[in-house]
């Protein structure tokens, strides 16, 4: 499973700065075959406690983490929605990721002019947010314009795909963002997915502080990361890197509070297989079940798919080994109905 979150900001945010730590964050490339990919997109592990407890039960070889792929995508300014500087290459690659981090900028630096000309995350906001509504009420004209003609000749999918469409339009030309509007998920939504439009994806808020602070004052409810300390501890060695976290009084870093926010951005969980090859954590959808979660693993599981047995991580660990769990009758045997749970370990059991 391959999922993107679009990195964006204004100029001199510290956008770049925050990607370029990301990307120093090492991933094993022979675990992940299509890990050769463009420069601008960097493959990044999740972080998961539960791997290495298990890799120490199991005595593994190996673990492997589940990865997200962040992609920096080209700095925005005012006029985007109109061609104006890099505006159509932005567009063009937020459209194609799954969720956006938008880093705003709080830090204070007089060699860092701000592209306003004054530092405020909300305007920072409000200057993006806008130039993609103008963007999706574009996209939603020249659609409109298109699915009109249908509906004349009393196409139902055509009508239906409309209303869906005036509703967002609405929302849209109010201020607010398409992912405000509330859709029937079963018969609205899947009539206008297919033009992700650029508001309808989730957003992550990141605030670009300066060294010391640990909120932010106009954005409470964001992720708060001082790109520049992050950079600074991704260029040291482990251990160093650990003395200037106990120094600054760290407990974890911004960049693993980004990965792990990034990660429940996009609605995914993890469950888990461990054994003495290897510990790996497999990202799927919330809500997903038995065969689909068995189909990540290999194409076949989900086809030949009989059942799942399942204990979650923490009673493994309690259990000491697979065979005790077993003995203690602590595993479940799970049908093709079971919905996987985040830190379910599994073994899977197909034709």
């Amino acid at each position: 499973m391959s999922l993107q979150i679009g990195i964006v900001g204004l100029p001199n945010v510290g956008k770049s700065t925050l990607f370029k730590a990301l990307t120093k964050i090492q991933v094993d490339a022979s675990n992940y075959p299509f890990c050769t990919i463009d420069p601008n997109v960097g493959v990044v592990p999740v972080p998961d406690e539960r791997l290495q407890k298990l890799a120490d039960l199991s005595h593994s070889k190996k673990i492997v983490p589940a990865v997200i792929e962040f992609v920096d995508i080209a700095g925005l300014v005012a006029g985007a929605s109109k061609g104006e500087g890099l505006g159509n290459k932005f567009l063009a690659n937020i459209r194609e990721v799954d969720a956006i981090v938008h880093v705003v900028r709080e830090f204070s630096d007089k060699n860092v002019i701000h592209v306003h000309g004054d530092v405020n995350p909300k305007t920072d906001i409000e200057v993006i947010n806008l130039e993609l509504m103008l963007a999706d009420l574009q996209q939603i004209a020249n659609v409109s314009e298109k699915l009109s003609k249908k509906a004349r000749g009393q196409d139902k999918t055509a009508v239906a795909e409309l209303a869906v469409l005036e509703k967002m339009k609405a929302a849209l030309e109010n201020g607010q963002l398409a992912n405000t509007v509330e859709l029937d998920k079963e018969k609205e939504l899947p009539l206008v997915a297919h033009h992700h439009l650029l508001t309808m994806k989730p957003i992550l808020y990141v605030v670009n502080v300066d060294e010391g602070v640990t909120v932010s004052k106009l954005l409470p409810e964001a992720v708060v990361i001082s790109a520049k300390i992050e950079a600074e501890l991704s260029e040291l060695p482990e251990e160093d890197a650990k003395v200037m976290m106990q120094e600054l009084g760290m407990h974890e870093t911004g960049l693993q509070k980004l990965i792990t926010a990034g990660y429940t951005l996009l609605k995914l969980q993890s469950f888990l297989t461990t054994g003495e090859d290897e510990t790996r954590a497999w990202p799927i959808p919330q809500g997903t079940k038995a065969p689909q979660a068995a189909g990540v693993i290999h194409t076949d599981f989900e086809e030949k798919f009989i059942r799942a047995e399942v204990i979650d991580w923490k009673k493994l660990i309690e259990a000491g080994s697979w065979s005790a769990a077993r003995d203690k009758g602590w595993l479940r045997m799970e049908g093709k109905d079971y919905i996987f749970q985040d830190g379910d370990v599994v073994e899977i059991h197909h034709s």
